[in-house]
Order: C-alpha cells, then sequence, then structure tokens
C-alpha cells in the first residue's frame, strides 16, 4: 500500500448559514464541523492533512493549530480550483489522495478506512463515496452505464429531468490515483451553470482515457450530511448527540432520560455514573466513577472526580475531587478547586478559590479569591470581599475554622485555625488561631418605642 494523503475543502462561505462566522466552524456537539471530519480522517493511516481555507481563512486557520497544513483559495472558484490549490503541499511519493469536504461532520473513520480499502483494491483512477437516498434535491447523480460503472456526478443545477430522478448521491467525498488526478485537473475547465472547476469533472475524463471510477455506497446515510443550512446543522446536532449517548451508555453510564442530556464530542464519563434529565456536559469535562449529575446541571470543562453528586448546579472550569456534594443551586466559577469531600451546598457561589478537605459552605454564601483549609465551616450568609474596586484580594482561612453566619471577610484578611467569627460580624484584621473574633454595633433597645409611635 502507497502513502496516502488527504485534503479537506474547507473554503466556502456556507451563504445559507446567514453568519459571519466561516460554516466549517460552526458547532456540532460542542466541536466545529471541520474538526469532527479530521478526527476521522486521523484514525486513518494518512500524513499530515491539508485544509483548503478561503472565506474567513484567518479564523480557520487559527482553529487548525497544528493538525493540518493550510492552502489559500483566495477566489472560491469551484471544488476543482480549490483542490489546485492544495496541489503543492502533496508529496510526490504520495499515491492515493482523498478529498472530503469540511462541513460532514457525521462522517465516520471506518467508513473512510472502507473507501480508502474499497480504492485501492480496485485499481480505480477514482472511487466515490455515495449514498441512494429517497430526497435527493441538492446533490450531484450519480450517473451509471449499462453495466454499472460510474459514467459521470452531475449537479443539481446541470442536470436533465431524468438525471434529477436518480436517488444515488455524490457524497463530495472521493480517492484519486494521485498523478491521474493532477493531469485531470489540468484540463476541466469552468463550463457550466455555476462558471466554476468542477470537481467532478475529472471523472468523465478519467472515462475518455479508459479509466476505472469506481463507488462505495455508505450504509448509514447520515454520515454524508452537509451542513448548508441552520436546519441541517440542527438535524447533525440531534444525530450526533444520539451517537454519544449511545456510545456512553453502552461504557457503564446510566441515562434516566437520555434524550435531555447534551454531551460535547470531548466529555468523558466513568461507569456507574448517573446522568438525570436536563443536564449539559460540555468542552473538556471529564466525570469520574459512581457520580449523580443532574438534574439541570451544567458542568464545563471541568474534571469531576468519582463518588461526587451535583444538582441543579453550573460548574465551570472546576475541580472537584472525590465525594463532594454540590448544589442544589451552586455555582462553580473558573478556577475553583474542591478537595475530598467537600460540601457546597444551595445558592452558594465559589469563584477562583481552593476549598480544603471536609470543610462546608452550606448555603447562600460567596467564596471568592480564596483559600480555605481542612474541616472550615461557613455560616450562611457569608461573602469574602475581595474587590476594592480596583483589586482583587486573598482571603485565608486555616484549618478548622468556624465563621458564623452574615459575616463579611473584608480581603486581604487571614484567618487562623480553629478561630471562631461571631455571626454579623464584618473582619478587617487577621482572626489569630483559636481566637474569637466580633466585630458587631452595640444592640440598643428603646422600650415603649411602639406605643410612642402610634398616632394620636
Amino acid at each position: 500500500m502507497g502513502k496516502r494523503a488527504v485534503i479537506v475543502l474547507a473554503a466556502g462561505k456556507g451563504t445559507r448559514m446567514r453568519s459571519n462566522r466561516p460554516k466549517v466552524l460552526h458547532e456540532v456537539a460542542g466541536q466545529p464541523l471541520v474538526m469532527h471530519v479530521l478526527d476521522a480522517v486521523e484514525t486513518c493511516d494518512v500524513q499530515t492533512p491539508v485544509v483548503v481555507i478561503g472565506h474567513g481563512g484567518d479564523a480557520v486557520q487559527a482553529c487548525l493549530g497544528d493538525r493540518a497544513q493550510v492552502a489559500w483559495q483566495q477566489e472560491q472558484l469551484g471544488t476543482g480550483h480549490a483542490v489546485m490549490m492544495a496541489r503543492t503541499l502533496i508529496p510526490d511519493d504520495v499515491t492515493t489522495v482523498m478529498v472530503l469536504c469540511g462541513d460532514t461532520p457525521l462522517l465516520r473513520g471506518a467508513t473512510l478506512a472502507d473507501l480508502w480499502q474499497t480504492h485501492e483494491q480496485s485499481g480505480a483512477m477514482a472511487t466515490v463515496l455515495t449514498a441512494v437516498v429517497p430526497e435527493p434535491t441538492g446533490y450531484g447523480r450519480m450517473v451509471r452505464d449499462d453495466q454499472g460503472h460510474v459514467v459521470a456526478i452531475v449537479e443539481e443545477k446541470d442536470a436533465t429531468p431524468e438525471q434529477k430522478a436518480i436517488t444515488e448521491i455524490n457524497s463530495g467525498t472521493y480517492c484519486f490515483e494521485r498523478a491521474a488526478l493532477w493531469t485531470a485537473l489540468d484540463e476541466i475547465r469552468p463550463v457550466n451553470a455555476q462558471g466554476e472547476y468542477y470537481l467532478t469533472d475529472v471523472l468523465a475524463i478519467f472515462r475518455d482515457r479508459g479509466g476505472v471510477v469506481g463507488a462505495h455506497i455508505v450504509q448509514d446515510t447520515q454520515e454524508i450530511l452537509g451542513i448548508n443550512s441552520r436546519r441541517q446543522l440542527a438535524e447533525a446536532e440531534q444525530v450526533m448527540q444520539e451517537r454519544l449517548r449511545q456510545y456512553w451508555m453502552d461504557a457503564g453510564v446510566t441515562m434516566l432520560d437520555p434524550s435531555s442530556v447534551w454531551l460535547s464530542a470531548d466529555v468523558r464519563i466513568g461507569k456507574d455514573t448517573v446522568i438525570y434529565p436536563q443536564t449539559m456536559l460540555e468542552g473538556q469535562t471529564v466525570i469520574g466513577e459512581d457520580c449523580t449529575v443532574g438534574p439541570l446541571t451544567r458542568i464545563r470543562d471541568s474534571v469531576i472526580a468519582n463518588g461526587v453528586v451535583i444538582q441543579n448546579s453550573v460548574v465551570l472550569g472546576s475541580q472537584v475531587a472525590d465525594g463532594c456534594s454540590i448544589g442544589p443551586f451552586a455555582y462553580l466559577r473558573p478556577g475553583t478547586e474542591l478537595a475530598e469531600d467537600v460540601k457546597v451546598g444551595d445558592f452558594v457561589e465559589v469563584k477562583k478559590s481552593r476549598i480544603g478537605a471536609g470543610s462546608k459552605l452550606p448555603h447562600l454564601s460567596y467564596v471568592g479569591d480564596a483559600v480555605l483549609g481542612t474541616g472550615v465551616n461557613i455560616g450562611a450568609g457569608t461573602i469574602t470581599c475581595n474587590y476594592d474596586g480596583e483589586n482583587k484580594w486573598l482571603t485565608t482561612i486555616d484549618d478548622g475554622a468556624f465563621v458564623g453566619s452574615n459575616t463579611n471577610l473584608v480581603a486581604p484578611v487571614h484567618v487562623g485555625a480553629r478561630a471562631i467569627i461571631g455571626a454579623g460580624s464584618t473582619i478587617t484584621k487577621d482572626v489569630p488561631p483559636e481566637a474569637l473574633a466580633i466585630e458587631r454595633a452595640p444592640q440598643r433597645n428603646v422600650d415603649g418605642f411602639r406605643n410612642r409611635t402610634k398616632k394620636q
């Protein structure tokens, strides 16, 4: 088997998307369309793919990073022209070139591997990935001769009524013999309704030279769905979500109402975890084993260890160790780190803080820019006053400290180990270890006040 190369076409504007964003950067399962395509490609034995960019190319290139080489198509003059732009980046020792579209996120790596195999075993100059669909409108039609050989691919706008009735369609994914492809590209001309260089025209050239053009029919027609509108984007999202849910349930995750769970493609979930309805797991989130997550919970870019319970809460950019309990209605903001067995209760917000093992923030509190030791107890209504209008300051509470309800900790401030702060205090100075700190105005009782204020 010779060397393989891949060209991904991602230069189009995507007019029907009605968006300022390049089409291939729209997301399915939290990942840009073109990155799904690269994921499928990378499961095959190929060199670094070449992505042809054009509209919004700077943004696409930034997204790709080092996962692909880029070739610029400054003018979008058709698919054939796009492949021409990538030609110089394909090494001469490559024997087979696969070309596919950057807006087909549902293609599986196994399907591409089957296409490679079909092509390389057939000896064809080109092999087209096709599908038979009940509604072929919008796709190029596969025209075959009486022996079933591929004669041509006719685009929708150039098709006759008879050709439009054909239900076998072109997926836009091909394998080509490299040398034959380059020669044929030099001969194609923009003689069509669009005035573009069609890549599909090379197939007729192959046929004229006596070459064989083969086809590989994909069984799951959803795989070739190309994204050209918001409706198709939503359709692809539904398909991808169903795939992800099935995968994780097969891996040992329980979902009480799978259709209401939304998953990013990059999420990882441990076995025996239970996902309740209306839960969203986004970004690079990792959930450990034996967790209970949801309902009505959103977790993004966070690492959740084993045996954690999270309900009715939002967790963003945080790390949660074994045995923690979060919620209901808690909000963990980026930079939060919870050690083992921490309790963050209802209506508690934590931001950029480290909370030691066994500490408790039961309810109605805000802890920001703070470091709490082990076994700290934070009373209801307590806040760290971390912002002075210009700068953020650190609050430090050492092991075993007890902070009474409705306390204001005005940072920078340090509460020593096993210190106690009386409820209702505003603490502006450091509290020594094992000390009691109370800051309250004297209580004054006015006898008979109610009677004095009655209207005469």
